[in-house]
């Protein structure tokens, strides 16, 4: 018998070993009432986007030049308004991801 020398491994040297193909990846189904976010998150996401959309379309308009001033930039809509619609939009954005549904006893 044939004794083969021992081959000493560094510790640097990584170990490779090859998988097999059933062992390579393995997807579980998730189950319907599982997901981390519900329908009605989702729903408030929307709203969420279209306010912020709508404040950000609120604050759009003309602007003064060296030459004219337009003291339409000034104006309530684009300083209070929209800037707050706005905000309000990423606040609900933010109570829709943290949004869990209550359970019934």
């Amino acid at each position: 018998m044939v004794s083969q020398p021992n081959k000493k491994v560094s510790p640097l040297q990584p170990k490779t070993q090859k998988k097999a193909k059933s062992e390579s990846t393995i997807i579980e189904k998730v189950e319907p009432g599982n997901f981390p976010l519900s329908r009605t998150n989702f729903y408030i996401m929307i709203g969420a986007a279209v306010a912020i959309i709508i404040g950000f379309l609120l604050m759009l308009g003309g602007k003064s030049t060296d030459e004219q001033f337009n003291p339409d930039i000034f104006s309530t809509r684009r300083i209070i308004i929209g800037p707050a619609i706005a905000f309000l939009g990423f606040v609900a954005m933010a109570v829709a991801i943290m949004w869990t549904r209550r359970k019934r006893s």
